[in-house]
C-alpha cells in the first residue's frame, strides 16, 4: 500500500484566468516609461545625449547597445567554414 494523499478538487472562481489581454501594457510600466521620457526632456533631450557621448562614451555606448536591436542575417544554404587558429594551443605530447 502506498502513502498517497488524495486532494479534493479545488474549485476556482468563474473568472479565474481572465486577466489583461495580450499586448496591453502594465499601467505601472507605462507610468515609469512616461516619467523617464519627461526626465530625458528636462535633461536636454538629444543635446544631453551628445554631451553624454563626449563626457562618458562607455555609458553612451551601453545605452546605444540597449536600444539598437541585434540583427543577425545570413544565407544558411551555403557552406560554413570554421577556421581555428592553433598557433596559441599547447603542443600535444
Amino acid at each position: 500500500m502506498t502513502d498517497s494523499k488524495v486532494l479534493g478538487s479545488v474549485r476556482k472562481p468563474p473568472s479565474a484566468g481572465i486577466g489583461r489581454k495580450k499586448g496591453v501594457p502594465n499601467k505601472t510600466t507605462q507610468a515609469i516609461k512616461d516619467a523617464i521620457v519627461q526626465a530625458f526632456d528636462r535633461a536636454g533631450g538629444a543635446d544631453y545625449l551628445v554631451q553624454l557621448a563626449k563626457d562618458d562614451p562607455r555609458t553612451f555606448c551601453g545605452l546605444v547597445g540597449k536600444v539598437i536591436p541585434l540583427q543577425v542575417e545570413g544565407d544558411l544554404q551555403g557552406l560554413v567554414i570554421n577556421v581555428v587558429n592553433r598557433a596559441h594551443d599547447k603542443p600535444v605530447a
